[in-house]
């Protein structure tokens, strides 16, 4: 019998098992890295934050280049999200008439023609406060 006969079918085991644990390490540090850039953005979004009585005039989800953002935010932001689409919201905020962005969570909350409270990041809806105006 030779080597690899007897020794074959336990190599490629290993060999297998290597790659797993090599994908799991990987996974990790990108998952660490996500996580990292996503805290550093929430962070930016809580210092920058302020509240606001926006009427909601529609909800959709649309891709961004659809939305009516300027150029140079569009330009900022990364490229998955110009792929996908992500919730929109058509808002009056005071006289102005303003496409902004939110969050799935956030998107589900807001009522559409209703007037509510919320917290604005920019053009993010960071939050939907409770209570009255």
């Amino acid at each position: 019998m030779t080597f690899w006969q007897e020794w074959g079918g336990y190599i490629l085991i290993l060999i297998v098992l290597l790659v797993i644990a090599a994908g799991v390490v990987a996974y990790r540090i990108i998952k660490q890295k996500v996580q990292k850039k996503m805290d550093d953005q929430q962070h930016l979004v809580d210092q920058h934050k302020m509240p606001a009585s926006i009427l909601v005039l529609e909800k959709r989800k649309d891709k961004i280049a659809n939305a009516n953002i300027p150029k140079s935010v569009i330009e900022q932001i990364p490229k998955v999200y110009k792929i996908k689409k992500v919730p929109i919201v058509k808002a009056k905020i005071g006289a102005q008439v303003m496409d902004l962005l939110c969050d799935e969570d956030v998107f589900d909350k807001l009522p559409e023609r209703k007037t509510v409270r919320v917290e604005l990041a920019g053009i993010f809806i960071a939050s939907v406060k409770q209570g009255k105006k």
